[in-house]
Parts: C-alpha cells; sequence; structure tokens
C-alpha cells in the first residue's frame, strides 16, 4: 500500500522524512517530493509499504501529528492521473494556414 504524506515543512530533507517511518519495518520507499529548481521540499512524500496493516498503522498514529506547528496528512495514495502531454486525441491537429 503506497501513502501520501502532507503538510510537511518545506524545510524538511529526505533523511527528516524517512525518521518518521523509521518504526515501521514493512517499507519498500520512501521518497521526499522536491523542487525541480530550487531543490527543496514541496510538502509532501509517498510513502510504500508491504504490508497493508502497517501502512493502516502509519496512518492511525502519523495522520494529524504536529511537526513544526503543521499537522501531517497521511493518507492512502490515490493512483496518478494522465496529464495532457500533447498527444490529445480529442482535439483536432493543428493545421497551419498559409
Amino acid at each position: 500500500m503506497k501513502l501520501y504524506v502532507g503538510n510537511l515543512p518545506f524545510n524538511y530533507e529526505e533523511e527528516q522524512f524517512k525518521s518518521l517511518f523509521t518504526s515501521y519495518t514493512s517499507i519498500l520507499s520512501c521518497k521526499l517530493i522536491l523542487d525541480r529548481e530550487t531543490g527543496k521540499s514541496r510538502g509532501f512524500g509517498f510513502v510504500e509499504f508491504k504490508s497493508n496493516e502497517e501502512a493502516e498503522k502509519a496512518i492511525e498514529e502519523l495522520n494529524g501529528k504536529e511537526i513544526d506547528g503543521r499537522a501531517l496528512v497521511v493518507n492512502e495514495a490515490r493512483s496518478q492521473e494522465r496529464r495532457g502531454g500533447g498527444n490529445n486525441k480529442s482535439r483536432p491537429p493543428f493545421r497551419r494556414r498559409f
């Protein structure tokens, strides 16, 4: 099960993010999302668990927990929606007029 972790402090770094989950043993991956230009945290990340039970325990224990005055939002991650990448079949192709 993959979890979304939001409302993190923007000064958080990858190691601080990972340390939130050190007591859980079935973690497959832990990724803090960074801004491309600045390299700073965007305030959210994802954690993937092997065990659904442990993921649910993490939601129970960490959702609403305050860190630096911010209440964490921890819930099951939704599947990523497709974004328009320029290959939108519903739009007619662009035609130049000469």
